[in-house]
């Protein structure tokens, strides 16, 4: 592991010949997973310059917004966790220090060697939980497996979602392709953005979505719209163990992809922002996609997350009783390649 400086962050990385991945101390983000090969990392990196979330403070409203995720964007980064919430925080959480996405991706991380593999824990005191991330590397491969600890005397109704956002220059407007072991599908049930073009609570088959013009639209190109905005959720394939996504720039010719448990994380949330979001610090012009694997389907409040209870005969969060540990384990690919796979299994 080397400590080190990474657009202006304090950061950890490891490394082999393959790939680097590089963390950053504050949020715990997984900023950087770069293939050697290419040069090319396709993780998002923001339009916005970036700051330690322990920095963000009155004032700087203009530069980052002041609403309940204005700590998370001046500090967010690549594959950001959600948890224990996966979307808004209430006005009563928000009052009492909570924001966006919970606490997971403004904490102070402990970075660490153990072995091969790089480890991130850190305390949520809000929500009562410990959480590990340990990070090691097998070729291409990067192996992660998280551990949350539920240290508060109740048990929890969690939200846990892998945001996973990939950026310029591997995401190419009307040529970076997707797949994904998605099957039932909603789009997000009331206005998203400011461009949406897909037709609000509409249930289909991924990866044909109908639009707002009564067309339909293929999930599995990102876009070529001047601006658009959406969200849609999706139920991994019941009859796969394991679920999948893949993204392929043709342009650079890299493929990036996430395998995890299916029993882990059920659902997959795809998150399109292309140059829609007006305000600080978006200021239109950010082209982003989010492949969010985790818990719940839909990003909104606790109460919502729990009252919606299930989606197509499918729990909405992870229950964790008091004083119990849950571990869960994926893999990150990213490589040279010449087409999309149509398909990926545990690489490792």
């Amino acid at each position: 592991m080397t400590a080190t400086e990474y657009r202006g962050r304090r950061a950890a990385q490891i490394e082999n010949a393959q790939v680097r991945v590089t963390v950053l101390q504050e949020g715990g983000h997984i900023a950087e997973i770069l293939d050697k090969a290419s040069g090319v990392n396709p993780l998002w990196t923001p339009p916005w310059p970036t700051i330690e979330p322990s920095a963000y403070g009155s004032g700087q409203e203009h530069t980052y917004g002041g609403g309940s995720d204005a700590r998370l964007l001046a500090g967010i980064m690549g594959h950001n966790l959600c948890l224990d919430i996966f979307g808004p925080p209430s006005d009563d959480e928000y009052m009492a220090g909570l924001g966006a996405h919970g606490e997971a991706p403004v904490a102070l991380y402990e970075l660490r060697l153990d072995g091969d593999a790089l480890i991130a824990s850190a305390h949520f005191p809000i929500a009562g939980l410990v959480f590990e991330r340990r990070i090691a590397l097998r070729d291409s491969a990067v192996v992660i497996r998280e551990t949350l600890t539920n240290v508060a005397a109740t048990d929890r109704a969690v939200g846990w979602t892998e945001h996973v956002t990939l950026g310029p220059p591997f995401l190419e407007p009307g040529s970076t392709q997707f797949r994904a072991s998605a099957t039932r599908s909603k789009v997000f049930e009331s206005t998203f953005g400011a461009d949406d073009y897909l037709t609000a609570a509409a249930e289909f088959d991924w990866p044909i979505a109908p639009t707002l013009d009564g067309r339909s639209a293929d999930l599995q190109v990102f876009t070529d719209a001047a601006r658009s905005s959406a969200y849609t959720a999706h139920l991994m394939d019941r009859g796969r163990s394991h679920a999948y996504f893949a993204a392929f720039s043709p342009g650079l010719g890299v493929m990036c992809g996430y395998v995890w448990r299916r029993a882990d994380f059920p659902w997959l949330g795809v998150w399109e922002e292309n140059r829609s979001r007006l305000q600080p610090p978006w200021n239109g012009g950010t082209i982003a996609r989010g492949m969010e694997f985790g818990v719940s389907p839909i990003p909104e409040t606790r109460r919502a997350m729990i009252e919606r209870e299930v989606l197509f005969g499918t729990p909405c969060f992870r229950s964790l009783p008091a004083g119990a540990s849950v571990s869960v384990e994926y893999c990150a690919i990213v490589q040279r390649a010449s087409r999309i796979p149509e398909s990926l299994d545990w690489p490792v």
